[in-house]
């Protein structure tokens, strides 16, 4: 899946951080300098940078919208390829997610939103920090052997550049009342494909049936979120409960 075999450099990266003046474009491009090189047949890969500070999971930089969510729903279960790279340091590989074991309800849930395929590599940080470099795909069997080693290249020399930015920005990365809405809006992403999965529909209707949970049981839609997340199923309260 390899468009070429060059690799970023951590030059590169240093340049790119002392050329962008404001700090979330240098995250953009920092994800999407790896996003660029993979792909194949046109399809799209989706990666990102996930840091773990201090017990806080944040998505460093993101080439798209769904693979910040992808992360999110990670962070959400408490499991998935990209936690147990960065937390045992080693390259995880998923090869098609509907032939998946491991991480159980994670799994099944972006496979429900269109995942087939993941990658995820540690990247070398500070005594404080562990990351990882995350790329997902719509297509199984999309990281070869090449690509593998493409992405494995990259999460090296993402390593020293990554260092600096943490040491200069971690603030601005992980402020509480951010850790807070993160986590927030993970659980219910989670707790969305779930349902979609259970109902066999789309996101609207999860949405639906999240919000009509909340209203008969008087509770916050965070609060069913979390239930159906622990659970691992969407349960329907009974017909009339108020």
């Amino acid at each position: 899946m390899a468009k070429n075999d060059a690799v970023a450099t951590a030059d590169e990266y240093q340049d790119l951080l002392l050329d962008t003046p404001e700090f979330p474009k240098f995250l953009l491009g920092l994800a999407t300098i790896t996003a660029s090189q993979l792909g194949g047949n046109g399809a799209p890969v989706e990666c990102t940078v996930t840091v773990e500070r201090d017990g806080a999971l944040s998505t460093f930089a993101y080439s798209s919208e769904e693979g910040r969510r992808l992360d999110e729903t990670q962070y959400a279960f408490g499991t998935g390829p990209c936690l147990t790279a960065l937390r045992e340091q080693h390259t995880v590989l998923i090869e098609d997610l509907q032939l998946e074991q491991r991480w159980g309800p994670y799994a099944y849930a972006v496979e429900k939103l269109g995942v087939r395929s993941a990658l995820a590599v540690p990247i070398h940080t500070d005594p404080l920090s562990q990351a990882a470099l995350n790329c997902y795909a719509h297509t199984a069997h999309a990281f070869g052997p090449a690509t593998v080693r493409l992405v494995e290249g990259q999460a090296a020399s993402m390593s020293r550049i990554l260092r600096l930015a943490l040491r200069l920005h971690a603030p601005e990365i992980f402020p509480e009342d951010l850790r807070a809405a993160l986590k927030s809006r993970a659980v219910v992403d989670a707790a969305v494909a779930l349902v979609m999965l259970q109902a066999h529909g789309g996101r609207d209707g999860a949405l639906e049936l999240l919000q009509a949970a909340a209203q008969s049981s008087n509770r916050r839609i965070q609060e069913i979120a979390q239930d159906i997340v622990s659970r691992g199923r969407f349960t329907a309260p009974p017909d009339g409960e108020e």
